[in-house]
């Protein structure tokens, strides 16, 4: 499958929210829809979901208009939605069926997916008795049960402590193998790399860069290495101005020209006791911070 949405414009009122949003979507892959508050991420997510029209646009679907009565989609929100005070399985198999399902059908997945994300106890409690990780599981079941086409998570993670954490990237690797478009929202910069191979970011309703983030990175000149050693100090000294301490035991040493860094990389080697050099590559959280930070 491939997900398009092409040219979206957005206005609530005489204020602009969307400026041609493009992007594009494959299945089996994950793409991370990023940028500051107010940049235009929810209302995209919205149209996305048919929550409400674009004003100009389109949503494709493998080349042709989304079809909502054919295509199934899943949405785990920020925001809770669920009711507190009612018993977790009941509402499940409740908003199950609301996606479609037949009720015996919404009983089984509902009881699978407590059972996968070891929640099998809490089926008649009360949502408001669970821990905040625990609710943010039992919303995760809301956006799978009824096994969508299409899997929209905004800031899946939050609330989860490691182990949680881990059992979610888990479930998210097994929808991506079975070919899912799963589109992520999160200000949490290291799942996004883990898990995303393109990206979007956006900036005042326009997108400020899109695409293979591994290329995007390598799109930065070349010119700095990240040096790993006991021996920071005495290379700080040998190199001045040129190298910056990062933390104890790791430089930022940059270069005059690009081609340098073979040569710079094997005197480091050959001088003091390295443990790694490489090529010194933005994270994603640089990348964020330069094409969204100066939106005001």
């Amino acid at each position: 499958m491939t997900l398009e949405l092409r040219n979206i414009e957005k206005s609530f009122g005489a204020k602009q929210v969307l400026q041609g949003i493009s992007l594009t979507a494959e299945g089996g892959q994950a793409f991370g829809v990023l940028g500051r508050n107010g940049a235009g991420k929810t209302t995209t997510i919205r149209i996305l979901m048919d929550v409400f029209p674009p004003n100009s646009g389109e949503i494709l679907l493998d080349g042709t208009p989304i079809d909502y009565h054919k295509v199934s989609l899943g949405y785990l929100p920020e925001e809770r939605g669920l009711y507190p005070k009612k018993p977790i399985g009941q509402q499940l198999v409740y908003f199950a069926q609301l996606k479609g399902l037949k009720r015996s059908q919404a009983v089984s997945a509902v009881r699978r997916w407590l059972k996968r994300l070891g929640m099998e106890e809490y089926e008649n409690k009360r949502l408001d008795t669970l821990s905040k990780g625990n609710q943010q599981k039992i919303q995760l079941i809301t956006a799978l049960a009824h096994n969508p086409d299409i899997i929209v998570l905004d800031e899946p993670f939050s609330g989860l402590d490691p182990v949680n954490a881990g059992l979610l990237k888990d479930v998210v690797k097994e929808q991506m193998e079975a070919g899912k478009i799963v589109l992520f929202s999160s200000h949490q910069m290291n799942y996004i790399e883990e898990f995303c191979q393109n990206i979007a970011i956006l900036n005042q309703g326009k997108i400020a860069i899109s695409g293979n983030l591994e290329q995007i990175k390598r799109s930065y000149p070349r010119d700095r290495l990240t040096v790993f050693s006991p021996q920071y100090r005495e290379i700080l000294s040998q190199f001045g101005s040129h190298c910056q301490l990062v933390q104890p035991g790791q430089l930022l040493l940059r270069l005059d020209r690009p081609d340098q860094k073979q040569q710079v990389m094997g005197e480091l080697v050959s001088r003091y006791d390295v443990d790694r050099v490489q090529v010194y590559e933005p994270s994603l959280n640089d990348i964020f911070v330069e094409y969204a930070g100066d939106q005001v």
